[in-house]
């Protein structure tokens, strides 16, 4: 993604990016919104499979950018002290498990 390889930049930090199914390709497979400054930020805020829906309405793509403009304001302080609450989880993308 940091590369520019997402579907659309909805504004406000928020990104939407297909992910493909295992053995399904991207039309069976997942939506995803990320929060991110394209920079050092990228935060995972929402998904869902398409074939439960096909997009978020506006309201959600509003809530959503609020929560991405909050989560891309805070703090590399805040941001550890969410994660040793349990509010946020760091993924690495490389991870085996």
């Amino acid at each position: 993604m940091r590369a520019e390889l997402y579907d659309a930049d909805l504004g406000g930090g928020l990104l939407k990016k297909r992910i493909a199914r295992t053995g399904q390709g991207k039309r069976s497979g997942f939506r995803t919104l990320v929060a991110t400054n394209k920079g050092s930020r990228w935060i995972f805020v929402y998904g869902f499979p398409k074939n439960e829906r096909s997009n978020i309405d506006r309201d959600e793509e509003d809530a959503l950018k609020h929560l991405a403009a909050h989560l891309l304001a805070l703090t590399a302080q805040a941001l550890d002290q969410a994660e040793r609450a349990g509010e946020l989880m760091e993924v690495h993308c490389d991870a085996k498990n």
